[in-house]
């Protein structure tokens, strides 16, 4: 049986995402491999301590440093929406510039916006 998709509030696939997977499992090699790939692709330096993640939407504190100032996180966990595809005010302008970054994340909004 397939594992269901873990999808943040902003559209990002968690359950793809090599730090949450590297959580899940427990896996310092992947941690390095996360933080060495995230350093080259961010120019800013990512140690492997710093690759624990449970997903955006978990009410874990393992989350990825970013998401604690994440604005499109905090507002989906103000209004208590499963993901920004449940939002009334769906989408937003926040979600629409981040949209211009990360493309596929409003992909998967939409396909969920669909099936509501």
């Amino acid at each position: 049986m397939a594992k269901e998709k873990l999808i943040s509030f902003c559209g990002l696939i968690c359950s793809d995402c090599g730090a949450f997977i590297a959580t899940q499992n427990d896996d310092n090699e992947k941690r390095k491999k996360v933080a060495e790939e995230w350093t080259r692709e961010y120019h800013v330096e990512i140690k492997p301590e710093a690759i624990n993640c449970d997903g955006c939407t978990s009410e874990s504190a393992r989350v990825f440093n970013y998401c604690h100032v994440c604005e499109i996180r905090a507002c989906g966990r103000e209004k208590k929406v499963k993901n920004c595809a449940y939002c009334l005010d769906y989408p937003c302008q926040k979600l629409n510039k981040f949209f211009e970054m990360a493309p596929a994340a409003r992909t998967n909004l939409e396909e969920i916006k669909k099936s509501l």
